[in-house]
């Protein structure tokens, strides 16, 4: 059989195993994505070797699919051999050296001993004050907190649960699908996320697929991003919990100044998720359209103060920001929420107040100011 031939029976029989596993059978997708892993290597060993870029792409695509297999040996062997290849074209070392870091994790999920949903996020900070293998240890702390307030909001919104104005999730949440961070090879800074499996089988409702909790994070973070909300409004119907996973996503996002870049990815190749300055800029635009308008009985002022966040009551609703040495109380948070504000105690932020001539600061909206 030629290249074209095997190639074309790989993807055939990847296809097939792909709809088992959207449909949750996973002893049927296994074995057929081991047979396209087989089918895809034999492809590998008759392409031409001139066809550089052919070649490439179709060992990452082999290795792809021995992963999704769960034939980590097999996947670990081939990316290391096609890696000790010098005509492997740059493109395709890169996509190698990911999947070898994703085995690596899933090597890593195992011998802790605990059960994981199917799935994880591997997260990228670029840019700014971050090195290769290193980052400010502030900002990694401020992120994989909202990264974890965004995971539990995710899980509470596939269960249909009311939207939590306050406090940490139940403690259900917290102990059965349970965030787990690994440590991912150097290049920026990364590491990847997975969940913890519930030992409750009934945990999720019958009609959810709780193996789809990371592609619904990442699905949720994508139409975030995009000044078409539709997309955002299809996944998410809910108004509120649409506007609080606008505000992590916001969180997640870099203004620029210490870092570049936040980049979120799974190991199978779908296309990243880069928030950027600008993700946060159309972010922003979109909650400001979402904001209630400033009453016209009574003329209120828009006003923005910048200092730093000293302290916090949302069940007494008040904020105190210092600027310039002197408290500023503000009130009126509102739905502000513990996971969209508590991570922004101790830094300069950017709050956005209205109010009447000389009375009381109103609280409209807050983020972390660089």
């Amino acid at each position: 059989m030629t290249w074209a031939e095997f190639h074309a029976a790989s993807e055939k029989t990847a296809m097939e195993a792909g709809q088992f596993f959207r449909d949750g059978n996973i002893t049927q997708a296994l074995p057929l994505y081991a047979k396209a892993a087989e089918l895809e290597q034999h492809a590998l060993a008759v392409v031409d070797t001139s066809k550089v870029r052919t070649r490439g792409i179709t060992a990452v695509s082999a290795v792809s699919l021995w992963y999704k297999a769960v034939d980590y040996d097999r996947a670990e062997q081939l990316a290391h051999s096609m890696l000790g290849d010098p005509s492997i074209p740059a493109f395709a070392r890169i996509d190698l050296r990911n999947l070898v870091q994703a085995i690596w994790t899933e090597s890593s999920k195992q011998a802790a001993n605990v059960s994981f949903l199917p799935g994880q996020v591997y997260v990228s900070v670029k840019g700014g004050e971050v090195v290769t293998g290193g980052a400010p240890l502030d900002l990694v702390i401020e992120k994989v907190q909202t990264i974890q307030a965004m995971f539990y909001r995710t899980i509470e919104f596939i269960k249909d649960m009311p939207l939590r104005p306050r406090g940490a999730p139940i403690r259900d949440i917290q102990e059965a699908c349970r965030p787990w961070l690994f440590q991912a090879a150097p290049g920026s800074y990364q590491f990847s996320v997975a969940i913890q499996e519930p030992k409750q089988r009934d945990f999720f409702k019958e009609d959810i697929r709780p193996d789809l909790v990371a592609t619904q994070f990442l699905d949720i973070l994508r139409a975030t991003t995009n000044e078409d909300q539709r997309q955002l409004e299809q996944i998410v119907p809910s108004t509120e919990y649409r506007n609080v996973f606008l505000k992590l996503s916001r969180n997640l996002a870099p203004t620029g100044k210490t870092f570049g870049s936040i980049e979120f990815r799974t190991s199978t190749g779908e296309a990243p998720i880069a928030l950027t300055p600008d993700a946060r800029t159309a972010i922003n635009e979109t909650l400001k359209k979402g904001r209630p308008p400033v009453s016209q009985d009574a003329p209120e002022d828009e006003e923005e103060i910048v200092g730093m966040l000293r302290a916090v009551d949302l069940d007494k609703d008040w904020l105190d920001v210092t600027v310039n040495g002197q408290a500023v109380h503000v009130t009126g948070l509102g739905d502000a929420m513990d996971d969209l504000i508590g991570p922004m105690v101790n830094k300069m932020v950017k709050v956005q107040i209205v109010r009447k001539v000389n009375g009381p600061f109103r609280f409209r909206d807050i983020e972390v100011n660089e």
